[in-house]
């Protein structure tokens, strides 16, 4: 299973398995990582599971669509690596995928 790491806003850092298919946003939820609110449940609704994507990996992932970019403008303090975790999926080619949650969600 591809591994993930959560990095906190104080730079503490969490590494976790992440299952093929799910979204970043719930692993993050099955393994109680801080900082990841996730008020619409995954539905692109709302912006509470803002990560910032380690520049590394940024080129790796599918770029936002349109719901997704309306949606990051709801977040606090985004970023040119912003992302919503809820929309990132978890495959194999993201082993290693790191994140950044921001000191505030929302």
């Amino acid at each position: 299973m591809p591994k993930i790491t959560f990095v906190d806003a104080d730079g503490e850092s969490r590494t976790v398995e992440g299952k093929i298919g799910r979204s970043v946003m719930e692993t993050a939820l099955d393994h109680d990582i801080p900082g990841i609110v996730a008020e619409c449940g995954g539905g692109c609704s709302c912006a509470t599971c803002h990560v910032y994507v380690d520049a590394a990996w940024a080129d790796k992932l599918q770029p936002p669509d349109s719901t997704e970019r309306a949606m990051l403008e709801f977040a606090a303090e985004p970023r040119d690596t912003s992302r919503l975790s809820c929309q990132i999926r978890v495959r194999e080619n993201l082993d290693g995928l790191t994140v950044t949650t921001p000191r505030f969600q929302g």
